[in-house]
């Protein structure tokens, strides 16, 4: 198939974190196709020679790697080509090779008509931030390199099922899981990794499939687990785990159902390595709960909040050599007996090994955590050329009021009794917001008091 360079695609697809965009609107294949350019010649420009790529299982996945591949190839780049894996998969697949320069056509939760590209340059990781749109300067200059590189394709699964293979410390008791896969790109390789333990698994939505039918591929939304709740009931599991729609996410319910939030599996999996690990210094985002940090002080650690964001709080933990930290959005990073990358597979299975070396459920693995009041995540619509002008309104607003705040990452007001925070999203025309208070009626009032300021201030601009 042939393509042709588009250059007058929308900016707003160049986020904080990656490119993404709704299919075919906003990102098709002739503006892959010039990204692919782009990219090739940007990491030419550098002394690369070669790079990595892969995709996830979103319908317009296929047709869009086409067009990065071939984008990439022509500026004379050789291309290490992984066809559909997880993203995790993608990044052991640079580890593993030692090219560190590479591209993943994923839109990771978003709805399935949006799809997008995480991308890395070097070993710094993913870009973010200044790196990306930077990069977007350069592509728009359209002033490429121009070669003929060469395709080779590989097969990472072998690898990956052997990194997996090797870790793990299971005990004696057979532990009986229900995973759900959403239908997203795990399920290719899910039942095969959790097969290979001495555990009882059942999995549910595991067909591959990237119209998402059962389900919105975000385990980190509570009423997406309907189905795992459900069936974790109906088997008398011990646990459910369900993954995004590229695998780099967990999500996880109890043994009676329950919900259990990012922030309070964190408190698990620092409980278990804290006496094992000689940095007890664990990473966490704005959004996390009082609760983590609380637990973090009474188990004689060090809690270190960070900005939120895959690219950002996955470099963190690497630069400061933690051993492990993570976001309420479900990514987790583990480096005390793991490469750091964030996979949603792994995750889960350090809960089930957890539980394999006791005869504790999860509901008993999380007594003893401060208890707060806090909403989930509200997202607001708000135009990605309004968002930012709301979030300055909300902090002169905070400054007038002498309210103490972080601005680490938009604004996350500090009060003795409970925060709010207030931030732009970087992957969607949206703001987000989270509430915690200490009692019902304080987290009423704080969220009565912001989002009252954010309804006037995105209606006003």
């Amino acid at each position: 198939m042939k393509f042709e360079k588009n250059l007058s695609f929308n900016r707003n697809i160049f986020r904080g974190y990656d490119i993404r965009g709704i299919y075919p609107q906003e990102l098709d294949e002739n503006i892959v196709y010039t990204i692919g350019l782009g990219f090739g010649s940007y990491i030419r420009s550098m002394g690369k020679t070669s790079c990595v790529i892969g995709h996830d299982n979103r319908i317009s996945s296929p047709s869009l790697y086409e067009a990065l591949q071939e984008g990439i190839r022509q500026t004379g780049i050789d291309i290490i080509s992984l066809g559909l894996c997880t993203t995790p998969m993608y990044y052991y697949a640079c580890i593993k090779l030692q090219v560190y320069s590479g591209v993943m056509v994923t839109a990771s939760h978003n709805p399935k008509d949006d799809n997008g590209l995480k991308f890395a340059f070097d070993e710094k990781g993913n870009c973010k931030g200044q790196e990306i749109q930077d990069f977007l300067s350069y592509i728009l200059q359209g002033d490429f390199f121009y070669g003929e590189g060469k395709v080779d394709s590989y097969d990472i699964t072998p690898d990956y099922l052997e990194l997996f293979r090797t870790n793990f410390h299971f005990g004696s008791r057979r532990v009986k899981v229900v995973i759900d896969p959403g239908n997203g790109t795990t399920s290719i390789i899910a039942k095969k990794i959790y097969e290979m333990f001495p555990i009882d698994v059942i999995s549910i939505n595991d067909v591959s499939d990237g119209t998402f039918p059962n389900h919105h591929p975000d385990p980190c939304v509570e009423e997406n687990l309907a189905q795992l709740k459900k069936k974790v009931i109906e088997v008398g599991a011990d646990v459910g785990l369900a993954f995004d729609g590229d695998g780099d996410r967990m999500g996880l319910v109890s043994n009676t159902a329950k919900f259990i939030p990012t922030d309070q599996y964190m408190i698990i999996i620092i409980r278990d390595i804290i006496n094992q690990v000689s940095k007890k210094e664990f990473l966490y985002d704005v959004k996390c709960s009082k609760s983590l940090t609380d637990e973090i002080e009474k188990l004689g650690g060090k809690g270190i909040c960070y900005r939120t964001g895959n690219s950002y709080t996955k470099a963190k933990v690497r630069d400061d050599d933690l051993p492990f930290g993570g976001e309420l959005s479900g990514h987790v990073y583990f480096r005390d007996r793991w490469p750091g990358f964030d996979s949603g597979l792994y995750a889960g299975l350090r809960l089930v090994e957890i539980l394999s070396n006791t005869s504790k459920t999860v509901d008993d693995l999380i007594t003893g955590i401060t208890h707060y009041y806090s909403t989930e995540e509200i997202k607001i619509a708000s135009p990605d050329d309004r968002k930012f002008q709301v979030i300055k309104k909300i902090e002169q607003y905070v400054l007038e009021k002498g309210y103490s705040y972080l601005n680490i990452d938009g604004i996350k007001v500090l009060f003795d009794d409970g925060w709010a925070l207030v931030r732009a999203s970087n992957t969607g025309p949206n703001i987000t917001v989270r509430y915690e208070a200490k009692t019902k009626n304080r987290l009423e009032e704080i969220s009565q008091e912001f989002s009252n300021k954010i309804e006037e201030y995105n209606i006003e601009h």
